[in-house]
């Protein structure tokens, strides 16, 4: 065996092993049950499902998704993404997407930690770190990605989570360690995706801007002239960029959070369609049930009824 397959060969047996205290971590913190965890670090979630999920549409806002068990892929307009412990996912700006576990079973389960993006700080980070910002003229990326986990990520992921056995800990050394981690982000082989979005001058954060402010607005009437104005670019160049970041052009990313939001009011609150349908700005709700089924796959008193009939727990 040569010196380079037997350091592979180490480096493969210390990865498994990091691995497996991760899920031994998130499996004592998760014994409650199914669901999303918080934990005593605010931009630190567990989540843990104990059976495959039906497709479940969801409005991502930026995090970082690690996964230590089983496997999930979400959907964004037609492209599919999976992540498992081998690869971790990463929403740079919000986007209205469907996810679902695919592998999990009560003896092991999904399961997964989540950590919340904030662009501020990343923004800080890369100063700090002495990293070259995007230029303007710098392209724009998809604001998602899967990447493969490496071991420094892992290193840095696990002794966030290691701090969570020492509560007194927590308010000076957690932020450290979740600087490491995106730290770590930055550094990988798709980090400049996360890196453009955060930085002021570049295109693509133009596009989280935008991005941000139709999140904002989603119930107002949408003037793409004036956004396009507010962020001075040319109307042209706003539909094509933002379309780069999202697959969505702005008016159809616009529609798809209407429908997100409607489709929570019905599942969550317990709200009728027609009554959803008009709180999120629809006119006319025969196109409300078009348009919902044309993006969820069913019409909203079909799936309404069967959120209603199915069994609780």
């Amino acid at each position: 065996m040569s010196a380079n397959t037997s350091a592979d060969t180490i480096a493969q047996r210390g990865h498994c092993a990091a691995q497996a205290e991760l899920v031994d971590r998130i499996a004592r913190l998760t014994v409650a049950g199914d669901g999303v965890h918080d934990t005593r670090v605010r931009q630190l979630h567990l989540i843990r499902m104990g059976a495959p999920t039906e497709c479940s549409p969801s409005v991502y806002e930026p995090r970082l998704c690690v996964v230590a068990q089983g496997r999930k892929v979400v959907t964004l307009s037609d492209r599919v993404y999976h992540y498992d412990p081998l690869n971790y996912l990463v929403v740079s700006v919000t986007l209205p997407m469907i996810g679902q576990v695919i592998e999990a079973t009560p003896d092991k389960p999904y399961l997964c930690l989540r950590i919340d993006i904030d662009p501020a700080e990343i923004a800080r980070l890369i100063v700090d770190a002495g990293q070259a910002p995007p230029n303007e003229h710098s392209g724009v990326d998809l604001g998602l990605y899967a990447a493969k986990v490496n071991t420094t990520l892992m290193d840095a992921v696990l002794r966030l989570m290691r701090l969570l056995d020492t509560p007194q800990d927590l308010p000076v050394l957690a932020p450290m360690a979740l600087r490491e981690i995106f730290y770590r982000v930055l550094m990988g082989d798709l980090g400049h995706r996360l890196r453009a979005l955060a930085v002021t001058d570049s295109r693509s954060s133009r596009i989280a801007k935008a991005v941000t402010m139709l999140r904002q607005r989603y119930l107002l009437p949408l003037c793409i002239e004036d956004l396009a104005d507010e962020l001075h670019m040319s109307t042209s160049s706003l539909h094509h960029q933002f379309k780069a970041v999202t697959t969505m052009s702005p008016l159809q990313f616009q529609k798809h959070l209407r429908l997100h939001e409607a489709r929570r009011l019905m599942m969550i609150d317990g709200m009728e369609a027609v009554t959803a349908a008009h709180r999120v700005g629809y006119e006319s709700p025969s196109q409300f049930s078009r348009e919902y089924k044309r993006l969820f796959g069913a019409p909203p008193r079909a799936e309404t009824i069967l959120a209603r009939g199915a069994p609780q727990g």
